[in-house]
């Protein structure tokens, strides 16, 4: 028996008998907790759906029309998704679990390789300017912060399937047990397991994946301590996956991801609060050009990244705070192709200190300015100082409604990953050695309001992106990318609204981005990612309750990206999912699904010159205890 197909069944052992090992007598089921999907909030939830049609949930599922976030994807947003912030690229945004940004050294394809359940996590919050500044780490736009949950007594079981070939199931437990008598003390343990495998919408375009997750949880009256552990694997295929123009790339992933998280959070004084962070993560990555004949081109790749982080909020009184966060981290590169640069390790180190001075001006209202730095630095490059500077307007009353107007300034810098520093300078992925430490600067002006039964955010802001790593194409090299540095001003305005009514919920948001770019004296006749980016976006999600034992989830997506030399086909497209849920009145705890993922007939290629899948129909059943 190999030792990946033991984990999988220790764990789901795991499941099966902690109700037993763990608790004789269990508590009642919270059913708050084993509800109906979440319902649509700027700061929570920003999507209708957070189930995808595709395969099962993974933490990316609710981001494809998450109005702040672009998410472009090969094959399907759970397969290879790169995720950017305010028309950034996938290296320029982090993933963030407690105080740590898990960061992959290899390229920022696989920062969302999260083996982590859903249930396990709350969030994301979308962080940008300052936020991003001072939280994220080697991420220059924004970062997506999740925090850990705390575990309740509840299961689920989910199975289900559809057209191509497509199946999943997974199975997830949770169970709580009181240490003390007065409750303030209670050990925690969770466990989950899941699998999907599809042909895929178009041909060669199958996964195979499964996840295994398990952390157990000590919860205090003024803490929490969570120890993680998590493995995933991948493999997904995808005509032209990288290679737009070649005659015929089958090209093939073949992805595993091991994690291990030791998590403390504590509250102290009447503001005040800490959180430590410590992680290692082994990713390992099998790329074939062509799976038919892999001796052609094939590559393996495996990184390691050991990391310590810490953030927290100290009240020195009620008018004055101190915000700071730090994080260390080492990695290194075991790869066929990318041990070519000058080195194969690095070691990176962070520290941001956030002041902040709050005015009251009446019973109200108030005004709260921040001013401080982060330094960035590694073994490897020159460090950097950044500035950091917010002013903010705050309103409430006692009946719910507040009011914010904020205006910031930040700068944040980054470093490039193995991929684009590592490798040859020819061939399908080119690297370029040269490649120093990216800054950018943003200015924004952001405005607030949130009322009991709607809400409304709003921000216009100026990005400058120097030295930024992009990965460009050359007309003299069609079948090769290059890594090249270029400085890009990026004008951006954004608008996100939900509205509650009595049996319907929705979310709407729309998004203009401009680009001037500049790349030197380089060969550039098009990019794959840093001009890839949606000049007009508007989301439109929306739920529908109409009755108790019926429930309808739509989200939709209309863009106008911006013209690519490399795209084929439309530079418009308009995506759909659409979600329906009923709840038979026979059994309350079951739950019957169907989706349907781009119902549309659509030619709009995500990534330029990489297909667009198709569409996907899936139904199912999850029971829930």
């Amino acid at each position: 028996m190999t030792v990946h197909t033991y984990s999988r069944l220790s764990l789901l052992s795991l499941i099966l008998a902690s109700p037993i090992s763990l608790l004789h007598a269990q508590t009642p089921v919270d059913e708050s907790k084993v509800s109906t999907l979440p319902t649509l909030m700027i700061d929570i939830q920003a999507t209708a759906n957070v189930k995808p049609a595709t395969t099962y949930e993974t933490p990316v599922s609710s981001l494809e029309f998450e109005p702040r976030v672009d998410l472009q994807s090969r094959n399907m947003a759970e397969a290879q998704g790169d995720v950017s912030i305010r028309g950034g690229i996938f290296e320029n945004t982090g993933f963030a679990v407690g105080s740590a940004t898990l960061y992959d050294p290899q390229t920022g394809h696989y920062s969302a390789e999260l083996p982590i359940a859903p249930e396990m996590l709350v969030g994301p919050k979308v962080l940008t300017g300052v936020d991003n500044a001072l939280l994220g780490f080697n991420s220059t736009v924004g970062t997506l912060s999740y925090d850990w949950s705390q575990i309740s007594n509840n299961g689920s079981f989910t199975a289900g399937g559809g057209n191509n070939g497509l199946n999943f199931q997974r199975i997830h437990q949770g169970l709580t047990q009181n240490l003390s008598d007065d409750g303030d003390w209670t050990l925690g343990l969770e466990a989950e397991v899941s699998r999907s495998e599809s042909d895929g919408t178009i041909q060669y375009g199958d996964h195979d994946f499964d996840r295994s997750s398990a952390r157990v949880q000590l919860v205090g009256p003024n803490s929490q301590t969570d120890l993680f552990a998590g493995y995933q694997s991948k493999f997904f295929g995808w005509p032209n996956m990288y290679a737009p123009y070649a005659s015929t790339p089958l090209e093939t992933e073949n992805l595993k991801t091991r994690l291990f998280i030791l998590n403390h959070t504590q509250n102290y004084g009447d503001a005040s609060n800490w959180e430590l962070s410590a992680y290692h993560r082994r990713h390992s990555d099998h790329y074939v050009y062509t799976r038919f004949s892999p001796a052609v081109y094939q590559a393996h790749h495996e990184t390691k990244a050991t990391s310590l982080a810490f953030s927290g909020r100290h009240a020195i009184d009620e008018s004055f705070a101190i915000n700071y966060t730090g994080q260390l981290l080492s990695d290194d590169i075991e790869s066929t192709s990318l041990e070519q640069g000058d080195f194969t390790s690095r070691s990176y180190y962070k520290l941001s200190v956030l002041p902040e001075y709050r005015i009251d001006l009446n019973a109200q209202e108030s005004l709260t300015l921040k001013a401080g730095a982060s330094f960035d630095d590694t073994n490897r490059g020159k460090s950097e100082f950044s500035p950091l500077a917010e002013i903010s307007w705050f309103k409430t009353d006692d009946t719910g409604n507040s009011e914010r107007i904020h205006l910031s300034y930040a700068q944040a810098t980054q470093v490039a990953g193995y991929t684009a520093i590592g490798g040859g300078t020819s061939g399908l992925f080119a690297s370029n050695r040269d490649l120093g430490r990216e800054v950018s600067e943003n200015i924004e002006l952001g405005v607030a309001l949130k009322r009991p039964d709607w809400s409304l955010e709003s921000a216009i802001f100026y990005r400058w992106d120097d030295d930024l790593t992009d990965w460009t194409f050359s007309n003299g090299a069609p079948t090769s990318r290059t890594a090249n540095p270029v400085d890009i001003e990026t004008f951006g305005f954004e608008v996100i609204g939900t509205k509650h009514w009595q049996d319907i919920e929705a979310i709407a948001s729309y998004t203009y981005l401009h680009k001037d770019e500049d790349y030197g004296s380089a060969a550039v006749d098009a990019s794959f990612y840093a001009l890839n980016f949606p000049e007009h976006r508007a989301t439109l999600g929306a739920i529908w309750r109409p009755i108790e034992l019926l429930e309808v989830r739509i989200d939709n997506e209309w863009r106008s990206q911006k013209a690519n030399t490399l795209r084929s086909g439309p530079d418009e497209s308009f995506y759909t999912l659409l979600g329906l849920s009923i709840y038979p009145p026979q059994c309350q705890n079951l739950e019957l699904f169907f989706a349907i993922d781009k119902p549309w007939d659509e030619d709009f290629q995500d990534i330029p010159g990489t297909p667009g899948r198709g569409d996907q129909y899936s139904v199912g059943a999850t029971l829930r205890w």
